[in-house]
């Protein structure tokens, strides 16, 4: 790679990463610039970056074709942390459970991940490695807060916005007729406007989605990479097959199996043995190694689930405890539901025992409605199609599948925050309601009343769901949420729902 620089062109610590043929020209003045030209391998992870820039002496290859960037916030959580407390700046900072209760690792800081932390880590293993960490359960309620403004500063440059977690966004920057600012300059001015909140990001420039994303992961932290819509194919074409969304470790091991190794052998496979993989989505992923993808959405999707989990510090073995966590998973899936006002046709459970295999139990049940304490006698009953008295739990997850008669979904719930990916499962789907063999009924008879006063009860949700919009989630807490909320490790960290305001 070719660049010269002066050393005071520009200011800052990021990188900025090109792609292309053409001879790339980043100008302060005449005689201070970059200057960035072809490698053997045509991608440029380079060190500059301008915090700092005249747009008017900026000369940039003409852009041609769609645009679009994905917007990385990085290491958020650790960072919002680090943004409040000034004293844990430049030092190791992990967001997660605690490493005494068997906590997980929700973020680290750059400075803890130089010691091999990373999420989903035990924070047992975050705390061997990184003895000198500070630790901090997190506080959501300004990681939403930071999203927002975030979220709000990509709105400013286009409304062709698709948030897709609380820390990462799609944004369309193609130019147009009446926008003809160059692309460049917009993600530039993003992450200067980012950064003057206290926080910092890594963007992915390119002609897809796809092309995006994996951009936004090649310079970390502070980085900006742009590949040109000409030069798409050949920026995928060398890198390894993991590097695209959506080929986790089992996909990857058959796909290195028939020697598909890079992104390039992806896109030139044959159609028939990708559906040996893939299935029916096999020309989504052809089609995303070549570069090709959907647009940016602007309106959300419709719903195929919705669940939550939750892990514990502690493992549970007494009934009433685990039916307490049920009973508090549900109640987020019933406010979630109602926000969306949608309703499904099946119920799902889920739970991880402490050898961490795990099993799950689904029922269709017509009308299941929006009130979570109409499913929990349900709920209750299929604990006992899966657990057995005494065994130990560390985890439970409640979801509601089946939307506009939608296929009942095989793998509903997203376990990659809490599982290994070698984790033996099991599973075991139960007959519809009518047909449970279960014969105790002491867990009907526990919410009975409440049931029989089913329009007093929807009103109270509902009473309830306003109180928690306006103070946030944890204004207004259930008899039996008290009981869990000093004994969990958290769900997983990125759910979108979880952090959204309706």
């Amino acid at each position: 790679m070719n660049y010269r620089n002066t050393k005071d062109s520009f200011r800052g610590d990021g990188r900025l990463g090109f792609m292309g043929n053409s001879k790339q020209h980043i100008d302060k003045t005449p005689s201070d610039n970059y200057q960035f030209s072809a490698s053997d391998k045509g991608f440029f992870p380079t060190v500059p970056q301008y915090s700092s820039f005249d747009e008017k002496h900026l000369s940039l290859h003409p852009w041609k074709g769609k645009a679009i960037i994905l917007m990385d916030l990085d290491a958020f959580f650790a960072s919002v942390e680090q943004l409040d407390h000034p004293e844990w700046r430049g030092k190791p900072v992990i967001v997660g459970g605690s490493p005494e209760k068997r906590g997980v690792v929700s973020t680290a800081s750059y400075e803890a991940r130089k010691y091999g932390v990373h999420s989903a880590m035990p924070s047992s293993t975050a705390a061997r490695l990184c003895s000198d960490a500070i630790w901090t359960s997190g506080h959501f309620h300004r990681y939403r807060e930071m999203s927002k403004q975030v979220m709000n500063i990509l709105y400013d440059e286009s409304p062709k916005l698709m948030q897709v977690s609380i820390d990462e966004a799609f944004l369309d920057i193609t130019p147009t007729r009446t926008n003809t600012t160059h692309p460049v300059i917009i993600a530039h001015r993003i992450q200067n406007r980012v950064s003057k909140l206290g926080i910092t990001c890594s963007i992915g420039l390119g002609a897809s989605k796809s092309v995006a994303k994996i951009a936004s992961n090649q310079n970390k932290p502070k980085g900006l990479t742009i590949v040109y819509p000409e030069q798409s194919e050949q920026f995928l074409a060398t890198l390894p097959i993991k590097e695209m969304s959506g080929i986790g470790p089992v996909a990857e091991k058959k796909l290195r199996h028939y020697r598909i190794q890079t992104l390039g052998d992806l896109a030139n496979a044959d159609i028939a043995l990708l559906h040996e993989v893939f299935g029916k989505n096999a020309q989504i992923m052809k089609d995303r190694a070549l570069g090709i993808d959907s647009e940016v959405s602007t309106e959300h999707e419709p719903a195929k689930s919705v669940s939550n989990e939750i892990s514990f510090s502690t493992s549970l073995t007494e009934k009433n405890d685990i039916e307490a966590r049920i009973a508090t998973m549900a109640h987020k899936v019933g406010r979630r539901l109602r926000q969306k006002q949608i309703e499904g046709t099946t119920l799902h459970l889920k739970i991880r025992r402490e050898d961490l295999t795990i099993r799950t139990c689904q029922r269709k049940i017509p009308n299941l409605g929006t009130n979570e304490l109409t499913w929990l006698p349900s709920l209750y009953d299929m604990l006992e199609e899966i657990w057995t008295p005494g065994e130990k739990l560390r985890l439970v997850g409640v979801g509601i599948s089946g939307f506009d008669n939608e296929p009942i979904q095989t793998s509903l719930f997203d376990s990659t925050f809490l599982a290994n990916e070698n984790d033996a499962h099991d599973s075991h789907t139960a007959n519809q309601l009518s047909g449970s063999k279960r014969n105790n009924n002491a867990p009907v008879q526990k919410t009975s009343a409440l049931v029989h006063h089913a329009e007093r009860n929807t009103k109270l949700l509902e009473a309830n769901d306003l109180i928690a919009k306006r103070f946030g989630e944890n204004a207004v807490r259930f008899g039996y949420e008290l009981k869990t909320y000093a004994d969990t490790t958290g769900s997983s960290a990125k759910n979108t729902e979880d952090y959204k305001d309706y």
